[in-house]
């Protein structure tokens, strides 16, 4: 008689998120490395470019579908919210109120503007989804941060974020290229450069790549008023959220309505009668699914850190080690956003993506310079 074999220890089992984050953090090392040897590409750019290239390579595609994938949706949701609140620390209200009242509110004008003019270009050319929210809130705001973040408060698919985190790419590589050759043209100075490349300039990275250029007079400027833009994010993403919050109470209503008419002469139907069972379960799920926050824990704490900034003396080192780690979670991040995105969705729909990107930059740069000149 053959003993039996005793059952062989098993040790802790590796959480499925893993393989994801490892990949997303060495991705983020690689594009620091490609940051460090070409200056003028940004790491944060760097990380979504390299993740849109990885995308499009099919074995590397059908790889990254298999064991790296909850690791990279952790990535860009659960890395991308804690990024977010550290970027907080980068701003104090001290440097905005020295900006002066008018250049504030040509700043807030300029976020407004682009915010509803992008989103009423992605609607009128018929951008599926939650694309046109995202794709104004990237443009107007952030960049890709303030794509990942709109996501999150909104609970967009996380498909919908791949073809506005690729414009939104693409059109800020546009701008480092082509906004330094219109400079002199236009008759600015450093300091209406820096100006305008921070109110026109999607990504804070990209803001900094393209206002170099032209000093740190220029450079100065830019990272001030970029820095003020960012701080719309909050109301902005806040205010989304409500929406949504009351938009999908609403459906909520209509949907325990309908399966409560349906519901109701299933009731006295013999057991086991389908209709009853089909009306209890969508009652059911209509009403225990949560609603979206009022305003999104991440966006609460992305406040606090500003406040925190504002309010108290944060050792140096403290603010150094904060946006290390800000720039790092935020590069894993966009890498795993820039791996949902298909190249074939921008050129699949006759252009339309590309359309829109285009407009929106041009609006955006267009009323920068306005808010330059008016101020």
């Amino acid at each position: 008689m053959t003993p039996a074999r005793s059952a062989r220890p098993t040790g802790p089992a590796t959480p499925a998120w893993l393989p994801g984050i490892a990949v997303a953090g060495l991705a983020a090392l690689v594009a620091l490395a490609v940051s460090s040897a070409l200056p003028a590409v940004p790491l944060l750019t760097a990380a979504v470019a390299l993740g849109i290239a990885a995308a499009q390579i099919p074995r590397v595609r059908a790889w990254l579908a298999g064991a790296p994938k909850a690791g990279l949706a952790l990535a860009a949701r659960r890395l991308m919210r804690i990024g977010v609140v550290l970027l907080g620390l980068k701003l104090s209200l001290v440097d905005v109120a020295a900006l002066g009242w008018r250049a504030v509110l040509l700043v807030v004008a300029v976020v407004l503007l682009a915010f509803a003019g992008t989103y009423l270009l992605a609607r009128l050319f018929r951008m599926p989804g939650s694309q046109p929210l995202l794709l104004a809130a990237g443009f107007s705001i952030c960049g890709v941060s303030a794509i990942g973040a709109m996501s999150a408060a909104t609970r967009s698919r996380g498909s919908d974020a791949a073809v506005p985190a690729a414009l939104v790419t693409l059109c800020g590589t546009l701008a480092i290229a082509v906004l330094p050759l219109l400079a002199g043209p236009l008759g600015l100075s450093a300091e209406e450069f820096g100006h305008w490349v921070g109110a026109g300039v999607h990504d804070v990275g990209q803001v900094v790549a393209t206002a170099q250029v032209a000093g740190s007079a220029a450079l100065t400027v830019a990272i001030a008023i970029k820095l003020t833009r960012v701080l719309m994010l909050a109301p902005l993403v806040a205010g989304a959220a409500a929406v949504t919050r009351r938009r999908e109470r609403i459906r909520r209503r209509a949907d325990e309505a309908s399966a409560s008419t349906v519901a109701s002469p299933a009731a006295a139907a013999p057991t086991g009668d389908p209709a009853g069972a089909a009306a209890t379960t969508a009652l059911t799920a209509t009403t225990t699914t949560s609603l979206p926050p009022i305003v999104p824990l991440f966006v609460a704490g992305f406040v606090a850190a500003i406040l925190a900034r504002t309010l108290l003396d944060i050792p140096e080192p403290v603010l150094a080690a904060a946006d290390a780690m800000q720039t790092a979670l935020l590069a894993m991040a966009l890498f795993a956003l820039g791996a949902a995105v298909r190249l074939r969705d921008l050129f699949g729909t006759g252009g339309r993506a590309i359309a829109v990107g285009l407009l929106s930059w041009l609006l955006i740069a267009a009323l920068a310079l306005a808010a330059v000149r008016l101020g």
